[in-house]
This record gives C-alpha cells, structure tokens and sequence, in this order.
C-alpha cells in the first residue's frame, strides 16, 4: 500500500494532470450501455492510452519529486504545467518551501534533468500526436466543436451512443439508420409501423384498429425542451473525491471515462434536460422528467446544446447544432442560460473583456431571430438573467478547498488567488479578493440581466412568445437553509465556482412553479392517457 502522505501529496498534482490531459486531448475549455461495441473499443483505447501516458510519462518523475519531500507546487513547476512568465508572480498553491525558491526548484530540476517526461511536456504533444488516434481525435475535437454526436450515422444529430454529444445530451435515437425518424418530430402515419419520434408509442390497439400515437397523442399537445447554456447548464463536475486524498479509493474513478468523454460535463444530471433521477438526495427533478410526467408523449425530447465557456458572444458557433424541423417536428420549449460567461474570464484585468450591454443586445436578437427561423410555431422561449456571483466569495473564501481540508493550508481564498495567479479561473471577477472588483462585475451582471428583460418585454416574433426570469440565488439560498442546509453547501467544492446538482433542481423547481403560476400554457396539457401508455409501454424504452 502506498504512503497516506504520498497519496495526499499527489492529489493536487492528479488535478493538474487531470487537466492538462483534457487540454492537449481538445477537450476545449475544460468525450445506456448500449454502445456499438467498435466505438466502445475506440472509447476504451483513448482512455486507456491517456492513462498509460500520464502514468508512465510523467508517474517515475512525481514519485521521485515526493521523495525528494517535494510539494505539489514544486512538483507542477518542475514538470512545467506551472508556468512563471517573466515579471509575473510566483503561483502557489501551498505554503512556499522553507528553503529558497529558486534553490528548491533547481534542486528538484536536477533530480528529472534526464527525464523523457519534460521534453514530453515542452514538445507540446499530446496523446493525440499519436498516428494510430489521430484521426479518432480529430473526429472528437469536430464534435465537441460543433457540439454534435461523435456516433450520428444518419446524420440527424441524434445518437444511440452516450457520451461524446450522444444521448446523454439529447434524446436516444430509436433508429440510427434513418435520419427521419428521431425525437420530437410528429409521427409519421401516426407510427402505426414504425416509432418514427423514438417516444416508444407506435403501433395499432388490435381491439380498435386505432394507431397508439393518434389515440394517446393526439391533442395532448407534445413539446420538448431545449436548452441553450454554459458549463452551468451542462453541469460541470469534478468529484471531490477524485483529488481528496482521504476519501480516494478504487471506486472513486468508476465514472472517470464517462466524466472524460463528456468534458466533465454531467448533463443527465442537470437541471433542465437530466433524465437519471438526482443524486443529490432531494426530491425536485428536472424540467424534461416534470414534462415527461406531465406528457408521456414528450418521452425523449430534450436537447443540452450547452458549452464549457459559452456566452452570448459565442452562442453563434454552435446554435446550428439545435435539432428542430418547423414543418415535421412538435413546438419546443428553448431555455437560453448564459449565466457566467459575459462577466467572467481568467485574465489578469477582466474588466475590459466583459460584454456590454449594447453588445449583448446585438447577439440575443441574432440568436432569437434565427430560433424564429427554426423554431415550430406554438414553440417558447426563456431568457434567464445573471446571478449575482459575490455569493462566492461571501460563503467559501475562508472555508477549506478540498486539497486543503487534512492539513488545513488551502482555503477557497488560496485557491482563488493561485487560479487568478495562473490566469486560469473561470471567473477572475467573483473568484477575487477585490471587494471593487467583485461588486463591478455584479453590477454588469445587473445591466446585463436589465438588458435580457427589456428585450422580453419589447420584442413579439412569430413563431414563439417570450420570457424573462431572473436567476435568482437568493431565493434559492434561502429554499435551501430551510430544508437545513448551508449556503456554501450549492457550490461545486472542486472549482468553487459552478452551482451544483442541488442549484440545478431547486432552479428547475423554480422555473417549473413560475411556469405553472403565471405562464401555464408554456408547459402543455396534462395527458390523461398517461396510466395506458404506462400499461401498454411500460417505461417506453428508457433512455
């Protein structure tokens, strides 16, 4: 068994690594078992040769480093994923070594001088320079650009593969050999063959030579949801205990190849379009399980077309991989989310980098009018403002970062400041000891959200209605310390930065309440042929 104190030393340095990785596997900002087994070996052999370089490259060296009583800090600094850039400060993460700094990190060069790993590291290759995962790569990287299915034969972008853009980000697709049939359009025929809209209604009641679809469906007014967001839509995750020393185990990296092949994004989890039920243990589901309920017609029809680092600046990139025929497809209910994004950035002075106003007013109609363009008639659409992101620091600053919980050394304050140090945070603004700093980007966040809300209230196009909500995190907060918990408790614990799986649900139990209070006919009817369909196709394939 290796050294408890080995492991925890390494646990920061498996973080870095854990990014460094996705970064030169372009992963970006930061790929049912049912899988056809040839992309399930592809899969496999990706994730497997990543592991074998960054165990066998870069493993020998850490191991040596630690025995040299080496820190975490001088460990990433000596295999150059940190970097110090001339006139710029020293980035640590933890206390500085008692000896000089250039002295410990001359020693600790010394120790790996001959080592493959640091021309590894500053040839810039990653295990994509490799000619037999080239190409598998690059197909990779176009998906993830594009934010379409990695697995798509028909091209409809829909898939029976989960991860890399498949099914876990939008409905399974029933028959990948037909791009006409996928979900949420309407039947063809009344499905009285086929199951032309994947819901897994189709087929003829032998006792009235009825078709299931136009029996259980016709007139229940179908809809689905679509979603067009950030990292927080798509909800970002990194465990906890995948760099907490004290709680690593085996179990731990169970879902390390799905976390990978979805850009560590979790969107079957996530607020709007989630279809596994929560694992946050509270009882509120997500908007697609609510619709589902309420219709078991919308069975399948969602769409998480959301992005790690997306805002309204660079929605325009990928919208196209929205799925909606107006002619052959059912009214969609569409989510925009950009909460983040347009106030938030790594760089040193964030400020000029925020979207202005007239800027954002610029993008959302450009948006609006192409989902006008696309959209059914009858369709919806919501536009959700910006938090207010001191909440952050007010709740985690002085609490302990998971890398720092055993020792004590690493509160959010640290982490914040060494993020900010390596211009790698995802939101310099929040995530800053600057009091000013913290309050101007709530205070864009604010003109920004108003700029949202006058758009709602001022512009009619045809083919949908339109929204405003606010997001907002008090309301949410509060909801919270009512059921018993604590406000630092909604944070994602690793970043310190996105809203975890309890935000998502309260968020979507919020939105559902508002719909149903003030904007009923946003959700559709309640399908009293449910209990049949239920009788006739049980759980309707799953998903």
């Amino acid at each position: 068994m290796k050294s408890p104190r080995k492991l925890i030393m390494a646990a920061p340095v498996f973080f870095l690594l854990t990014l460094h990785t996705l970064a030169s596997s372009g992963y970006g900002n930061w790929p049912d078992t049912r899988h056809s087994n040839g992309h399930a070996c592809i899969e496999k052999l990706f994730l497997k040769t990543t592991c074998y370089l960054v165990v066998h490259i870069f493993g020998p060296d850490i191991t040596k480093l630690f025995r040299a009583d080496m820190n975490a800090d001088v460990v990433c600094h000596t295999l150059e994923f940190c970097k110090q850039d001339p006139g710029q400060p020293l980035c640590h993460l933890y206390p500085l070594p008692k000896e000089a700094w250039t002295f410990t990190l001359e020693k600790a060069r010394q120790i790996v001088k001959k080592s493959p790993a640091l021309t590894y590291s500053r040839s810039g290759a990653g295990i994509c320079s490799l000619p037999f995962l080239a190409k598998i790569c690059q197909k990779i990287k176009l998906s993830i650009q594009n934010s379409v299915p990695f697995k798509d034969a028909d091209s409809d972008k829909y898939s029976d593969f989960p991860t890399l853009r498949g099914f876990y980000w939008r409905g399974r697709d029933c028959n990948d050999s037909n791009k006409m049939a996928y979900p949420g359009r309407r039947p063809d025929n009344w499905d009285s063959y086929q199951d032309s809209n994947c819901n897994g209604i189709w087929g003829v009641d032998p006792k009235d030579g009825i078709p299931y679809e136009k029996k259980f469906c016709e007139g229940s007014q179908p809809r689905g949801v679509i979603l067009l967001g950030d990292s927080a839509g798509a909800h970002f995750h990194i465990p906890p205990d995948w760099i907490t020393a004290s709680q690593m185990s085996l179990k731990s990296f169970l879902n390390l190849p799905i976390a990978l092949t979805n850009e560590l994004d979790w969107p079957q989890l996530s607020g709007t379009t989630g279809f596994l039920y929560s694992t946050s243990r509270i009882k509120e589901n997500s908007i697609y399980l609510r619709l589902r309920k309420r219709n078991h017609c919308n069975h399948r029809d969602y769409q998480n077309i959301s992005k790690n680092g997306a805002s309204s600046q660079n929605l325009e990139r990928f919208i196209e991989s929205l799925s909606r025929n107006q002619l052959l497809d059912y009214p969609a209910i569409v989510i925009y989310a950009m909460i983040g994004n347009d106030v938030c950035s790594g760089n040193i002075d964030p400020l000029p980098e925020m979207t202005t106003p007239e800027k954002l007013y610029s993008k959302v109609m450009q948006t609006l009018q192409y989902l006008d363009s696309h959209l059914p008639n009858d369709s919806h659409v919501i536009l959700y403002g910006l938090p207010d992101g001191r909440f952050l620091w007010d709740h985690l600053h002085d609490r302990y970062h998971p890398l720092g919980q055993l020792n004590k050394d690493v509160t959010y304050a640290h982490f914040y400041s060494f993020l900010n140090c390596l211009q790698v945070s995802p939101c310099h603004g929040w995530m800053s000891s600057n009091k000013t700093l913290r309050t101007l980007t709530s205070e864009r966040a604010e003109q920004l959200s108003k700029t949202l809300k006058k758009i709602a209230t001022s512009q009619k196009f045809t083919n949908f209605d339109l929204f405003y909500l606010d997001f907002d995190f008090q309301e949410i907060t509060e909801e919270w310390q009512r059921r018993g918990g604590q406000p630092w408790q909604l944070i994602e614990p690793v970043d310190g930065f996105h809203p975890n799986e309890v935000v998502l649900q309260l968020l979507a139990d919020h939105f559902w309440k508002k719909m149903q209070h003030q904007w009923p006919h946003v959700l559709g009817k309640e399908n009293p042929f449910n209990p049949q369909i239920e009788q006739v196709f049980g759980d309707q394939g799953g998903h």
